[in-house]
């Protein structure tokens, strides 16, 4: 019996794509979690290093629902290396403040993010390497910048910050 299955016209990107991002997320967590991070608790400390931000935005920076961004501050908050503040623009608002603590381990976890990037981009000769790059870089700002409305959504990708 012959297969009744369709001949692909064109490479299977959804699964490149997917496949390269577990990977490349579990090598970061492996490596971040030597530290006692995890790639939430780098996201906010790093975004909140670089400007006054509340929680909700930088929940949105790092596409966390309030629950997980509550979970993450309590556990940087508990680590020593984050606090809650009143903000010094907004006394209604309340800012993730980074302490001296957490810009150290902030920039520890920033060497290593940058690592396992480099690990993963020097697999590949120098022109496929900045050819990839900006390829990417292409989609995300462009044809793949914004999520289509589905009946059935698919399960949300980082924003980009």
């Amino acid at each position: 019996m012959t297969s009744m299955a369709p001949t692909r016209t064109e490479p299977d990107l959804s699964y490149l794509l997917d496949h390269t991002s577990h990977a490349l997320r579990t090598r970061m967590a492996a490596a971040l979690g030597e530290i006692g991070l995890t790639a939430r608790m780098h996201c906010v400390l790093v975004h909140a290093l670089e400007e006054e931000r509340t929680q909700a935005q930088l929940a949105e920076i790092g596409d966390m629902d309030k629950t997980t961004m509550v979970v993450t501050v309590d556990a940087l908050e508990k680590a020593g290396l984050a606090e809650r503040r009143p903000s010094t623009t907004d006394r209604r608002a309340r800012i993730i403040a980074v302490t001296e603590a957490g810009a150290e381990v902030a920039r520890e976890s920033q060497k290593i993010v940058d690592g396992v990037h480099e690990g993963a981009l020097s697999s590949l000769p120098d022109d496929e390497r900045e050819a990839l790059v900006r390829a990417l870089g292409r989609l995300a700002a462009g044809h793949l910048e914004t999520p289509v409305e589905s009946p059935r959504p698919a399960r949300r990708a980082r924003q980009r910050a």
